[in-house]
């Protein structure tokens, strides 16, 4: 195919950057542009086309500059097309006329050359832009070396001229201490510490002895005189004396030490070590709010304690009374269980819920508990039980059918692997590291109260419903209208939530493990337990027991972990109303009361549990009221108000 020449015009284009002058210099050249090659054009300009016929295609061409940068090097870029202006026009047009993209780009022609066929209008602007153009390079050329050194020297004065210091201040760019609220006198003596250290420690690795002990001394110095203080206004009144003694140190060890490279690196290392230390602290932290957490408090003990001994002081026939048992299966009535070894919570939960009821001889309370805490439950609701309620305590070892052979998760809990798995003190996830699973790592769970409402249907065979409420919960209305409630054929009516990540799916379940992994899907939302209303006939229906029992055989959970019931109702749990239950008051201090006003029930999930010294202060009296401190027994444990 026939080649057609193209002709190029260039110009002159001076780049200045203070001290560097850059001269692009896109030469005059003339070049064949081939239909089937690429030329490369001498200077500075590659062109190619693999376009048919006479015309070259805007998107087919590739135009390539060469350069030199600052650093000398030569460097190439390509400049599409489309960034062109209208300076560039095709020449030799076909038929004197130019085709679409001829018309789109401009000519071929660019420099000091006007195409003799733009109109007036275009022609001027051409001009007009090529004297703009000549008025530029010519400045750019007159600018000389010298005038570039001149520059910089008015530069270096007006650096000079820059007071960078303030009296009383060594960190100007900080703006608290504009603030005279801001305790900057404290904030600028714990600034002091901290720079004093990097200079000590360069002092030291240079064997400036004498600098070193000063530094170290006047560090010393301000840590005693901040001592424990959290402000301004604790600070003694000479301390004005060791800010100033410590900033005049702090100058001279400027002008002998500073060097920026390696202050960034010693303060990069101080950033770390105080990182590990954080993180080490964290840890400890976390252990040792389990722990207080785990403690029972000698109120606590104490009321068990004499309940037990007056409970087998009762006659034998008063000790073995029980409600009328027609009563306890009728499946008309409105049926709550709660499951715990805690006598003064579980009578918090009981005394909330009636309050707020009507016709209270129509609500039933099943109360299960173990062995050693049973004959305590007991004894508390024969004595204080509330009128016209029915309160039935169960001892949960008396159940036959709750042994080992049928319950999985009995042979699990009896195991020695699980009981070094929470009781043995060199684990990592003790003192010496913090783990976020640390929380699952409680010895609670070893209790059989915390699966036991995996039986529910086993427990009650004869109920259609039931509401399974948690020991650290209060009621603030009428549950009444659960029971009313259409749950379309769900098994579990529960808030779910949502509302936070750590409620997710991939934060209870093991989706390292395939089967967990083929089930479900790790952002799918949790659901709370606490307050629950259970379909046992759907329960049955669905046979969650035997669902329960299959996924501790396969052990693709840990055992004991307290979400491991998270999936036996996976999909089919109906969700209620979030003012129904209202979570976080045992963690989540910034909660405000008048929501919680709102809720049916608030649980104070969490470690913060509001019989115990760690109970967030402005939650505790929604649970404290629901206590009778002229109680005898609680009065003779002396628990506080």
């Amino acid at each position: 195919m026939a080649s057609r020449s193209r002709s190029f015009r260039s110009s002159l284009l001076f780049v200045s950057s203070s001290s560097l002058q850059v001269l692009f210099l896109l030469t005059l050249v003339r070049g064949v542009v081939s239909d089937e090659d690429p030329t490369v054009i001498p200077g500075d300009i590659t062109i190619e086309s693999h376009a048919q016929g006479y015309h070259l295609e805007h998107k087919e061409m590739r135009i390539s500059r060469l350069y030199t940068d600052s650093s000398g090097n030569l460097q190439t870029t390509d400049v599409k097309p489309s960034d062109l202006s209208d300076s560039w026009v095709w020449e030799d047009s076909v038929d004197g006329e130019k085709s679409d993209d001829e018309h789109e780009f401009g000519a071929a022609t660019f420099g000091n050359e006007q195409p003799p066929h733009w109109d007036p209008v275009k022609r001027r602007r051409w001009l007009l832009r090529e004297a703009r153009k000549k008025e530029r390079v010519k400045m750019l050329i007159n600018m000389t070396v010298v005038a570039e050194h001149l520059a910089e020297e008015e530069a270096i004065e007006r650096a000079k001229q820059f007071k960078n210091t303030v009296k009383g201040k060594y960190s100007i760019w900080r703006r608290e201490y504009e603030n005279p609220q801001s305790d900057s006198t404290l904030k600028l003596m714990k600034d002091q510490i901290i720079l004093a250290k990097v200079y000590a420690s360069i002092a030291l690795s240079k064997n400036q002895n004498d600098l070193y002990g000063s530094l170290r001394k006047q560090i010393r110095e301000s840590q005693h005189a901040i001592g424990e203080v959290n402000s301004d206004a604790e600070l003694k009144n000479d301390v004005s004396k060791k800010v100033k003694a410590m900033g005049d140190l702090l100058s001279s060890a400027k002008d002998k030490l500073y060097d920026c490279p390696l202050m960034a690196k010693k303060l990069r290392a101080m950033v770390q070590s105080a990182e590990e230390n954080i993180h080490a602290v964290k840890g400890q932290s976390t252990f040792l709010l389990q722990l207080a957490a785990k403690v029972v408090t000698k109120p606590l003990h104490c009321l068990p304690l004499h309940l037990t001994v007056d409970y087998f002081l009762l006659k034998d026939s008063k000790r073995e009374s029980q409600p009328d048992p027609k009563v306890l299966v009728d499946p008309s009535l409105y049926h709550y269980a709660i499951f715990s070894d805690n006598v003064l919570a579980t009578s918090v939960v009981v005394n909330s819920t009636v309050l707020y009821v009507e016709n209270a001889e129509n609500h039933i309370f099943h109360i299960v508990t173990d062995k050693l805490n049973y004959p305590a439950m007991k004894m508390w609701f024969l004595i204080n039980s509330p009128p016209h309620v029915t309160v039935h305590v169960e001892n949960m070892d008396d159940s036959k059918w709750l042994n080992s052979s049928y319950c999985s998760v009995l042979r699990q809990l009896e195991s020695a692997r699980l009981k070094e798995y929470y009781f043995k003190a060199d684990r990592p996830s003790t003192l010496s590291v913090a783990n976020d699973q640390l929380k699952y790592r409680n010895p609670k769970y070893l209790s059989m109260l915390n699966h036991i409402r995996f039986y529910l249907p086993e427990i009650y065979p004869k109920l259609d419903k039931i509401l399974f409420l948690d020991d650290d919960i209060v009621v603030q209305k009428d549950l009444t209208p659960l029971w009313s409630i259409d749950m379309r054929g769900m098994v579990n009516g529960a808030v779910e939530t949502c509302k936070e990540t750590f409620h997710r799916f991939d934060t209870y379940l093991n989706f390292s493990h395939p089967m967990i992994a083929r089930n479900f899907k790790p952002t799918d939302c949790g659901w709370a337990y606490g307050m629950n209303m259970f379909d046992l006939n759907q329960w049955r229906r669905h046979n969650l027991t035997g669902v329960y029992h299959g996924w501790q055989d396969k052990a693709a959970l840990e055992a004991g972990n307290s979400a491991c019931g998270a999936h036996d109702v996976y999909g089919l749990t109906y969700p209620l109303d979030r003012d129904w239950h209202m979570l976080g008051l045992g963690y989540d201090s910034s909660i405000d009361l008048t929501d919680l006003k709102k809720g049916a029930v608030v649980h104070y999930n969490g470690n913060f549990k509001p019989w115990l010294d760690l109970a967030i202060p402005k939650y505790k009296p929604i649970w404290t009221k629901h206590i009778k401190y002229d109680n005898p027994y609680i009065r003779n444990c002396q628990f506080n108000e």
